[in-house]
């Protein structure tokens, strides 16, 4: 079950804008997660891409800052009703991360430190869909939050978008990760409410 901590219960506010169906919009950024938060420092960080048949692509948290860093702004939506409008987020973006990456895999699972794990096809993960991101409103991503990295794919419920990140396993096939196993839905789209199965 998820534990609400600090700043979850956010001020509403409402703002003439096309919102998801079942959303509000507020101006803080709650904080919702399943378990402990894991501190884990830049130089233990490690993230990788494992493409199957042995094959893992990894990068230590200076070989990350060394990359074409993006600058993003956009809006994120939560499963548990509220959205924040304009959020700017400083990362990698996942096509550069998979450019040397071959794999004939349709779906991936996201993994945590911690434990966590969620389910996304390939296909939202790439052509600037997603970003493996460190940094929020200029400052280092903090670790309720999901710091040092988490995550960013804003299309998607913000389950999807996994904090603590420490890599994307390939696969052939679609496998419920933490929160689908748990009842919520295998592809998380806000403007479907695709919440729950």
């Amino acid at each position: 079950m998820a534990i609400p901590t600090s700043g979850f219960a956010g001020r509403r506010r409402t703002r003439d804008v096309n919102l998801p169906p079942g959303q509000y919009a507020t101006d803080s950024f709650p904080v919702m997660s399943a378990g402990p938060t894991p501190r884990v420092l830049r130089a233990d960080w490690t993230f990788q891409i494992a493409a199957g048949q042995g094959r893992t692509h990894q990068w230590t948290w200076e070989q990350l800052q060394a990359l074409p860093q993006e600058d993003v702004t956009t809006d994120i939506h939560c499963v548990t009703h509220w959205s924040k409008f304009g959020t700017a987020w400083r990362g990698v973006s996942l096509d550069t991360l998979f450019e040397d990456v071959e794999s004939g895999s349709d779906h991936t699972m996201v993994h945590s430190y911690g434990g966590y794990t969620t389910n996304i096809p390939l296909g939202d993960l790439l052509d600037g869909k997603a970003w493996l991101v460190h940094e929020f409103d200029g400052e280092p991503l903090a670790a309720a939050h999901g710091g040092p990295a988490r995550l960013l794919v804003p299309h998607l419920y913000l389950w999807k978008s996994a904090k603590w990140v420490s890599g994307i396993r390939l696969m052939d096939q679609d496998l419920p990760g933490f929160w689908e196993t748990n009842g919520y839905a295998m592809y998380g789209d806000p403007w479907r409410e695709d919440r729950y199965w």
